[in-house]
């Protein structure tokens, strides 16, 4: 027993004298530390680690942020035109095709306006001055094709033939004879829109739209369509029983005259406006540098002229299941904008009340001829944000022409004639020099140059 206590004795001596050793060691240590912070606290460069605020950390250097993406390239413009599809007749169109307003497939468009009309010689336009404004925006006097008149006369470049410069396919596309005003005034130039003959030259001349499809005319028939290189089709079998891989330039004349109205013509014969538009695209979409294309539901207007109800509701449903025909094309698609619009009001049209989808809604009409109250214009698609508020049909220039590069990486996105000027996206371009250089329009050869031929030099803002 006594040798056990003695054992437990000396360990206990052991613990104690290692613990008295663990004990002085920290009291040395600590005495170093705060000898330490004394001492170099009486130099320049020592850090006060009594301030929070101080780190001794290494900074290290920011990474700079991911570089967005590129936006996706406009290729594709297509342009569709009621003629004379105010909003009211929008509206009547729903009431027929659904029993309701706001049922057509493009009031579900995400970027929607309001366009004003009027033309350099009158507050209500014809087609000819409209669509012309949209062409090349620039104002000009009711009946004339794509010339500055009032002006100098000299022919106004349009977005189909800026397009086609670019190596990009053309189409016209419309429900009333090719040579009528608004395909017109997109591949052609004259000071009256009755020269039918010089637009068909145009055509064959100088602006060689790739797609021709309308009603037949005089001036444009097969035997002069096919000695300027096109392959001609005459109905709607013929147009459907094209390879699109073996043709280049496509006309179809369908008829002589303007197309008949659907509500007057069920034999199928003749083509739709949705069957024209399909093949157009099947035709046009082949072009790997994309292509601008006008679809026009021209007897909208005609409809409206008569005050016939019937007919018209069914023309605006045709024209809407053309735009869904476009807008299923482009489907998935990132590199295609969309349009549609109206190039003026017929008829003074007021929607009274519905009759149930396929009647035609209870009408009134205040005229026979043109209105000035501003049309609708719907947008899908790359670009179609360009779209929004009040516009004149003038704006529509530069969004039918956004698909350009401008100087400086800018796209084009506004263009408006005297006493406006067009104006780049980043704004380090003044363009006032425009007017000293005699160019009415906005299009752009590059940093410099004019279609006229006259010098032009974009200066760098400040």
């Amino acid at each position: 027993m006594e040798a056990r206590l003695e054992r437990l004795e000396r360990q206990c001596r052991w613990y104690r004298n290692l613990f008295a050793l663990l004990l002085i060691g920290l009291v040395v240590a600590a005495l170093l530390t705060i000898g330490c912070s004394v001492s170099g606290g009486s130099g320049n460069d020592a850090v006060d680690t009594t301030d929070p605020s101080v780190t001794t950390e290494t900074p290290t250097t920011p990474t700079e942020p991911e570089p967005a993406p590129p936006s996706p390239a406009l290729r594709n413009v297509i342009l569709m035109i009621g003629d004379g599809m105010g909003p009211e007749h929008v509206k009547a169109g729903g009431y027929f095709v659904d029993g309701g307003p706001g049922m057509l497939v493009f009031e579900g468009f995400p970027y929607i306006g309001e366009v004003t009309t009027a033309s350099a010689d009158a507050a209500i336009t014809d087609s000819a001055a409209a669509a012309t404004a949209m062409a090349t925006g620039q104002k000009v006097n009711n009946g004339v094709i794509s010339l500055a008149l009032p002006g100098d006369g000299t022919e106004l470049q349009t977005a189909l033939e800026i397009a086609s410069a670019a190596g990009k396919s053309t189409g016209l596309v419309t429900t009333t004879v090719i040579t009528h005003a608004t395909p017109a005034a997109f591949a052609a130039h004259t000071e009256s829109r009755g020269n039918s003959d010089e637009i068909a030259m145009d055509y064959f001349n100088q602006t060689h739209p790739e797609v021709l499809f309308g009603g037949g005319s005089a001036d444009l028939y097969p035997a002069n369509t096919e000695a300027n290189g096109y392959t001609v089709v005459t109905d709607a079998s013929e147009l459907l029983a094209l390879d699109p891989a073996a043709v280049t330039r496509v006309s179809g004349q369908f008829g002589i005259g303007h197309l008949p109205y659907v509500f007057d013509d069920q034999t199928g014969i003749l083509p739709s406006l949705p069957q024209m538009t399909a093949v157009a695209l099947a035709i046009l979409e082949r072009d790997p540098d994309g292509f601008f294309l006008l679809v026009e539901g021209g007897r909208i207007d005609h409809a409206g002229h008569a005050n016939h109800i019937e007919r018209n509701v069914r023309e605006t449903a045709a024209f809407a299941d053309a735009v869904t025909v476009a807008r299923t094309w482009a489907e998935g698609r990132d590199d295609t904008l969309i349009l549609v619009t109206a190039d003026h009001e017929t008829g003074g049209l007021v929607v009274v009340s519905g009759n149930g989808a396929g009647a035609a809604p209870t009408v009134t009409w205040s005229t026979q001829g043109h209105t000035a109250v501003n049309v609708a214009i719907y947008a899908w698609g790359n670009n179609a944000s360009l779209i929004s508020g009040t516009m004149d049909n003038t704006d529509l220039f530069g969004a039918l022409n956004s698909w350009q590069e401008q100087p400086n990486g800018a796209r084009l996105k506004k263009a408006n004639f005297a006493p406006y000027y067009p104006y780049l996206d980043n704004g380090k371009y003044d363009l006032t020099s425009l007017e000293g250089a005699g160019l009415r329009g906005a299009y752009l050869e590059g940093a410099a140059g004019n279609r006229n031929g006259k010098g032009l030099t974009l200066q760098p803002g400040p």
